[in-house]
């Protein structure tokens, strides 16, 4: 199986990584603007589709078409979820703050949204895990704003970085909350007919 990652995610590829997968990275430029009236399902589900499909359309292109049944193309999106309101990447410190101050005592969702393709076939799914937040102070925001780890992460904290201080508990999959539910990504590979 030639397995291609279609994400510039970091910590995406070294899940994939620790979980004994050999892999390619292949990143997928799409639009993440989020469509109005989307749900954050919809949404994540969207993302990781167009993610697959790009780098599925660009590897056809390089290679005059995708002749290897058994390449399989991982996409994958990412979303932390207060209220049903999608929080992605924070575009600066001050909003990282408020985002933080609104996990901060209560507990979120984080969703990803899973594209994994051949040529011929498709399987998707959406892992959702519940993330607790015990309450912040606002020094300890302060704290984290500064360390400047959350600058590129959605929900802008990062679980198994600095912020994992401020979360007693989760209930489902920690490597989703990282960013790629592997236990579920590989029931998705396995379902496949690689031939």
């Amino acid at each position: 199986m030639r397995l291609v990652l279609a994400s510039a995610s970091p910590r995406r590829a070294e899940l994939l990584a620790a979980a004994g997968f050999s892999f390619e990275v292949l990143a997928a430029d799409v639009d993440e603007s989020v469509v109005p009236g989307e749900s954050p399902k919809d949404y994540v589900l969207r993302l990781a589709l167009a993610k697959s499909a790009a780098v599925l359309e660009r590897l056809s292109i390089d290679e005059t078409g995708p002749q290897d049944v058994r390449l399989v193309i991982v996409g994958a999106d990412t979303s932390v979820i207060v209220d049903d309101e999608i929080l992605g990447k924070p575009v600066d410190d001050e909003d990282s703050g408020r985002m933080l101050r609104r996990l901060s005592g209560r507990s979120h969702q984080v969703l990803t949204g899973l594209s994994v393709r051949t040529a011929e076939q498709q399987v998707t799914g959406v892992e959702e895990t519940l993330v607790f937040f015990r309450r912040l102070a606002e020094a300890e925001v302060s704290w984290y704003l500064a360390s400047g780890e959350g600058r590129d992460k959605a929900g802008a904290y990062a679980i198994q970085g600095l912020a994992s201080r401020f979360i007693p508990r989760i209930e489902g999959s920690y490597s989703n909350v990282v960013g790629l539910p592997i236990a579920r990504l590989a029931g998705l590979i396995g379902s496949l007919e690689l031939g």
